[in-house]
């Protein structure tokens, strides 16, 4: 099992590479690197999962909860944000 973790946590670290390297790409759109950071966010939640199931632990499900509500908080946040200022 603890072969299937590290492989997963080791292509969640490559993605959340491919998505900082799209966030710090120069002439990205502000909802183009909003998209990138929401893909890392999702990314992060992930790797908080796996290694909640590594560790063969709960307590971590609780810190899962937060960063998924605050990343969909900010999401809608920034959506309503380029709405309004049309960018």
């Amino acid at each position: 099992m603890t072969i299937v973790v590290n492989v997963g946590l080791g292509i969640l670290a490559l993605a959340g590479a491919l998505a900082l390297a799209r966030v710090l790409r120069p002439g990205a759109t502000v909802a183009e690197r909003i998209v990138a950071l929401d893909l890392l966010l999702l990314i992060v939640v992930m790797g908080i999962g796996v290694f909640s199931i590594g560790r063969d632990t709960g307590a971590f499900l609780d810190v899962l909860v937060v960063v998924s509500l605050l990343g969909f908080v900010s999401t809608i946040t920034v959506a309503r944000f380029i709405e309004r200022r049309g960018i």
